[in-house]
């Protein structure tokens, strides 16, 4: 994808939206992206099965928010480049009077936004470029507060972007200031990278990696995971890696923990 750049894009340096999308089999990377992520595949060579099995988390959360828990508002932010069943998608499959809005930092996701912005003739969808790390820009912004009503219970997605803030003490206060913003009713529906269940050569090989800056996903422990999700009620499983929360093949099919390295959860807000 080098051909529609956007204005003052920076193309020499990998993103992880880009890089995602690229592992997950889609064209909008540039050679940066595509460099970074076949190190990050040599160092975790099923990375990509991560990538699939986090996406396959977040539909089925999703599929669970608007079926099961009756949710019909979405605020989904570390968005990522549009893929198959994006969460306004599968939400409004579900219920098409849901309502989503996006939030992103990548430009190249702003280009793509028109994809995110489709919608049922009920619901709505809007994007927002905007940080994680600037809750407050997030839950002020006019493009939000139009399309959702704050009021009411909104399905908070944090899926694989919480790992990309170094300090998980400011992780854990921006999820706090996400969800102070929510009413009783609502939920978090979130992911992050785990070296829990690594070998203890592969997990020294990640972190030399970290220090060295070469990975910019910073590894949750199972209890950090769980700070997140401080006074909510878990659904499900509870903690677990992706790919066994509420999951839709038998046992024998679904990967190992090692293998995915990544954790998933689901909380509702009392």
């Amino acid at each position: 994808m080098d051909d529609t750049i956007p204005a003052g894009l920076d193309t020499s340096t990998a993103h992880p939206a880009r890089r995602y999308n690229y592992w997950l089999g889609g064209t909008d990377h540039f050679p940066a992206d595509r460099e970074s992520g076949d190190m990050l595949e040599r160092a975790h060579p099923t990375v990509r099965l991560s990538a699939l099995e986090n996406r396959a988390f977040l539909q089925r959360a999703v599929r669970f928010l608007a079926e099961e828990a009756g949710v019909d508002q979405f605020l989904d932010i570390g968005t990522g480049l549009p893929s198959a069943n994006n969460t306004h998608e599968v939400a409004q499959r579900r219920v098409p009077r849901s309502r989503v809005v996006y939030v992103d930092n990548d430009p190249m996701v702003g280009l793509h936004a028109r994809a995110l912005l489709t919608s049922s003739p009920e619901g709505r969808t809007r994007y927002i470029e905007e940080d994680l790390r600037n809750p407050a820009a997030i839950l002020e912004h006019p493009q939000l507060t139009e399309t959702l009503d704050l009021n009411r219970p909104v399905g908070l997605i944090l899926v694989a972007v919480l790992h990309f803030i170094p300090d998980h003490a400011q992780a854990r206060g921006i999820v706090r200031e996400l969800l102070a913003a929510l009413p009783s009713g609502s939920y978090l529906a979130a992911t992050t990278f785990t070296l829990d269940h690594s070998s203890p050569e592969q997990a020294a090989i990640a972190r030399e990696m970290i220090a060295q800056g070469r990975v910019d996903a910073h590894p949750r422990t199972h209890a950090e995971f769980a700070e997140y999700f401080t006074g909510l009620g878990m659904i499900g499983p509870g903690i677990v890696p992706v790919s066994e929360w509420l999951p839709e093949v038998p046992a024998h099919q679904r990967p190992a923990p090692e293998l995915t390295a990544v954790y998933g959860a689901v909380g509702r807000k009392p």
